[in-house]
């Protein structure tokens, strides 16, 4: 949730690489959350055809980058444009123009100030329990902490 930094979706799996896990994701949310998101921001690793077709059939305006930008260098390359028939190529456009391309930079400000309080902030650095299962047990748990102590400060 943008407003209040409360978790609507997580999950835990043993793959380091993210891109099979965009669709899951947006169905555990549209399950937990009782409707699907209006939009979506994702870092580089969920970014493929098939996963931002998903997007696109869901109606989801996605902000999900396409590939590792270098800070030095100017986002219009001018020798290189993107392909406006692929999925990649239109998301790539999108995060180019301004408007669009500061809605994913709330990344920043949105997604990872949550990781950080759950880990640094609360002392969560690694996981205590082995086996998947309670790996996913403890996850699932800090998050519902994490948002209960959302929930007790706005109350207050």
């Amino acid at each position: 949730d943008a407003d209040h930094q409360i978790i609507v979706g997580q999950m835990l799996t043993p793959c380091a690489v993210d891109i099979g896990h965009l669709a899951p994701m947006v169905a555990a949310i549209a399950r937990d959350a009782g409707h699907v998101p209006d939009e979506l921001s994702a870092d580089a690793g969920y970014c493929s055809e098939a996963n931002l077709e998903h997007l696109n059939r869901n109606a989801i305006r996605g902000y999900v980058a396409t590939g590792r930008g270098h800070h030095d260098q100017p986002t219009a390359t001018g020798d290189r444009s993107p392909d406006p028939d692929s999925f990649t190529g239109q998301m790539e456009t999108r995060l180019r123009r301004g408007g669009w391309r500061s809605r994913y930079r709330l990344r920043k400000v949105l997604a990872e100030p949550v990781i950080g309080q759950i880990k640094p902030a609360r002392g969560f650095r690694q996981l205590l329990v082995r086996g998947l299962e309670q790996a996913r047990g403890e996850w699932s748990l800090m998050c519902t902490a994490h948002n209960l102590l959302k929930l007790a400060k706005a109350a207050a």
